[in-house]
């Protein structure tokens, strides 16, 4: 089934693990990554949950595969020297509870795929987590892909890609398609209205936000494409 993993569920001791590894102070950690020390400090100890942004400026500063931090699962880029914290973290409340809905379909008699395999993941299987900023990621990749996050996105209404409500940056290259409701994204200097059926794709370096100023759901597919991280 689906793991929706709340505030701080698994994240929190992943990040401080590979953050003291690396040999990067909480308060340096957030300087880098141009937001506070203490939250920081509440995420690491499963009290608040990051935002995209936060979450790709900390992956990327710590050379640190995202899927690893969120999931638990992939690599920590430059394995941790103490050893991996695996993916076994109790699921927490969802933010979306009774209003978005994780996608299931049952296993149909008499058809090849019944369960999710390394070719084939079942919507009912799908990796789930609820940020902070209103925004649902659902990972479509059966096992974590180093280079790639390939994931459903569901903008709740008002939610946003950061609680700062400020363009981010990271590394990659980011590829949307829209399939239902209006997402805002301002790419650089200019704002566009995505609708159903409309995409996007540009270099992720360009500061860039995305919202839903609607009052429906916004559902998406997104692909980010990261360059190669070279392992220690």
């Amino acid at each position: 089934m689906a793991t929706d993993l709340g505030p701080g569920a698994g994240l929190g001791p992943r990040l401080r693990l590979v953050r003291e590894n690396r040999g990067v102070s909480a308060r340096e950690l957030a300087r880098r990554v141009g937001c506070s020390a203490s939250l920081v400090s509440q995420v690491e100890r499963g009290l608040s949950m990051p935002s995209v942004g936060v979450l790709y400026a900390v992956a990327s500063e710590l050379d640190c595969s995202l899927d690893y931090l969120v999931f638990g699962t992939g690599e920590a880029a430059a394995a941790p020297l103490g050893g991996t914290v695996g993916d076994d973290v109790p699921a927490a409340p969802e933010a979306f509870r009774g209003e978005v809905p994780v996608l299931t379909r049952p296993a149909t008699a008499g058809t090849r795929a019944r369960r999710s395999d390394g070719v084939v993941l079942r919507g009912c299987d799908r990796r789930v987590i609820d940020l902070a900023s209103g925004v649902r990621w659902e990972r479509l990749t059966p096992a974590a892909d180093e280079l790639t996050d390939f994931l459903k996105v569901i903008y709740s209404p008002g939610g946003h890609s950061t609680d700062e409500r400020r363009p981010l940056r990271h590394e990659g290259r980011e590829y949307g398609l829209i399939l239902s409701g209006t997402l805002r994204a301002n790419v650089g200097f200019e704002t566009y209205e995505l609708r159903p059926g409309d995409s996007i794709v540009f270099d992720s370096s360009t500061p860039h936000e995305y919202w839903n100023t609607a009052g429906d759901y916004v559902h998406a597919v997104w692909v980010v494409v990261h360059p190669g991280r070279a392992h220690a």
